[in-house]
């Protein structure tokens, strides 16, 4: 259990202009994730975990509510895995497409998800790493199912564990194996993306097949895209209703 008080930790974050909704939802994570033992490190993606989480805990315990927020931010990246370790063919691939290297979306679509996720939900990421983002999602907003795509299957092994540490139920999460080449969103009612591929050449061609098959399932669907790359591709039926040059997000009109 975490000693960590909500009340407090609320207190601190409130200087910082948090969308209030947001703020809860961050002082949830912070409490789950203090209240856990160490992460199961199958991989060896979290070398520094401890540091960085007793850095958490006397910034939590503190006066600062910058402080908190940046050593939380700090353990979230390390948690991430963004030292992902690829194959030599798994990275060919990865280079070849133009994809980033598991790099860490930040917090904000975790927090921002909430209103938009139902619990009979699909939720899917193209280029999941070790599926962080997802599992988030499922701590706050429990859900059907959420779809890990990874080309990486260590980093796989190493989000299954991951699962099972935030104690999410087998058949919440399914993890694929594969290129985001050859995923399709069809199913989904929540997608997140961080630019899983560049969009020239192999890449582009992703796009438009991502897009051609949301237009023709007609789904309600919601995008949060990180680094976004859809904009050329979606049709006018697609709108922007958030967009800060990091995160973009859509719904069909």
């Amino acid at each position: 259990m975490s000693d960590l008080t909500p009340a407090y930790l609320r207190e601190l974050l409130d200087p910082l202009g948090f969308d209030p909704v947001e703020a809860n939802r961050l002082v949830r994570l912070m409490t789950v994730i203090d209240g856990l033992p160490p992460p199961p490190d199958p991989i060896g993606l979290y070398p520094a975990y401890d540091e960085h989480l007793q850095a958490f805990r006397a910034a939590a315990h503190g006066d600062d509510g910058e402080r908190v927020e940046e050593t939380f931010l700090a353990l979230y990246c390390h948690l991430h895995g963004h030292e992902a370790p690829y194959s030599e063919a798994e990275r060919r691939l990865v280079r070849e497409t133009g994809g980033y290297w598991a790099h860490a979306g930040g917090l904000s679509p975790v927090l921002k998800a909430g209103p938009l996720i139902g619990p009979n939900d699909v939720v899917g990421d193209f280029g999941a790493g070790n599926g962080l983002q997802g599992l988030l999602m499922q701590v706050l907003d429990p859900h059907a199912l959420t779809i890990q795509i990874e080309v990486s299957e260590r980093m796989i092994t190493a989000g299954r564990a991951l699962q099972k540490w935030f104690e999410i139920p087998p058949e919440r999460v399914d993890w694929i194996a594969g290129d985001v080449l050859d995923a399709t969103p069809r199913g989904m009612d929540f997608i997140y993306l961080y630019r899983p591929v560049r969009p020239v050449g192999k890449g582009r061609r992703f796009y438009e097949h991502f897009a051609s098959e949301l237009v023709a399932e007609r789904r309600p669907v919601i995008i949060f895209s990180i680094a976004d790359c859809l904009r050329e591709f979606l049709p006018e039926e697609f709108t922007v209703f958030y967009g800060d040059g990091h995160l973009t997000c859509y719904r069909r009109r």
